[in-house]
């Protein structure tokens, strides 16, 4: 199964998280099927690929909760329902 979820990146507690798709048994930092996106805690920064994550989601990918709710504030799932 294809997960959309985060993959950490930076220096000791300076974390920042790309949003990737990836197999689900594949490990955290492993090598992503796609990059969708960023993703800094610190800031609040998001930068998605809304075209690509939307391809993603109507693939079958799930979204991880964290992932989800990012995709949530930034309003993702209301492009999906406005394609359909």
């Amino acid at each position: 199964m294809i997960k959309l979820r985060l993959k950490r990146f930076g220096k000791k507690r300076e974390v920042s998280y790309r949003i990737v798709a990836m197999q689900n048994n594949a490990r955290r930092d492993g090598r992503p099927l796609e990059e969708l996106g960023y993703y800094n805690p610190r800031t609040d920064e998001t930068r998605l690929e809304v075209p690509a994550i939307i391809k993603w989601l109507n693939n079958g990918a799930q979204p991880t909760k964290t992932v989800q709710h990012i995709l949530q504030k930034a309003n993702v799932f209301e492009q999906i329902k406005t394609e359909s």
